[in-house]
């Protein structure tokens, strides 16, 4: 890891059969949730998020013009919006970023290579992301060999999960101190226990 302040905690997730119907109401709760959590505050101001966005402007990356998706996605809720339907294991990453309110990578299994480098973006990086072509110099990113495939602002091509997709890895990014990996994954077990829509593999 390259960057001094981060910590990743990796889960490997399979998805299980029927979990339309309990995902349609995790998204919903979680929307709830977060908005109960959040009312009266700026989300810049949460102190799990003022960290983060501290982490950015180390790397390089002004938060305020390239959010980390958790922040993204929470203002988007706290506005009315509910969390969206994607995909299985895309909406668990969803609600689990919005109960953090940490950003957090989805890798479909086998679109990267360990060992994987958290670094700061070189000049003259880009990949294309999920909303397209997307300049890399100066954003935390995690690489493998092949290079940059992930970032805690947008995900990339190369690891997006498909309709098929059935396994993928969730990459949560942590503020070091601020937010323990312990917290993290019992979160992650809470929602999975509300509603089982994934096992862990």
């Amino acid at each position: 890891m390259d960057l001094p302040g981060w910590e990743l905690v990796w889960v490997h997730l399979a998805v299980l059969p029927g979990a339309d119907d309990r995902l349609a109401i995790l998204r919903s709760e979680a929307s709830e949730r977060a908005r109960a959590a959040f009312a009266g505050i700026e989300p810049s101001s949460h102190p799990t998020m003022a960290a983060m966005r501290k982490l950015f402007r180390a790397a390089g990356c002004d938060p305020t013009r390239y959010r980390p998706s958790s922040e993204a996605l929470l203002r988007r809720v706290l506005k009315g919006e509910d969390l969206p339907a994607i995909h299985p294991l895309v909406d668990l990453n969803n609600c689990l970023s919005v109960e953090l309110a940490m950003p957090i990578s989805v890798a479909a299994t086998g679109s990267f290579t360990p060992p994987v480098t958290l670094r700061a973006g070189r000049p003259g990086e880009t990949y294309e992301s999920l909303r397209g072509p997307f300049n890399l110099e100066g954003k935390p990113l995690l690489a493998d060999a092949a290079g940059p495939f992930s970032t805690p602002i947008t995900d990339s091509q190369r690891g997006k999960v498909n309709e098929g997709t059935t396994r993928a890895w969730l990459a949560i990014y942590l503020p070091a101190g601020v937010v323990e990996p312990a917290e993290a994954r019992e979160k992650l077990h809470a929602l999975l226990v509300q509603a089982p829509v994934a096992s862990f593999s």
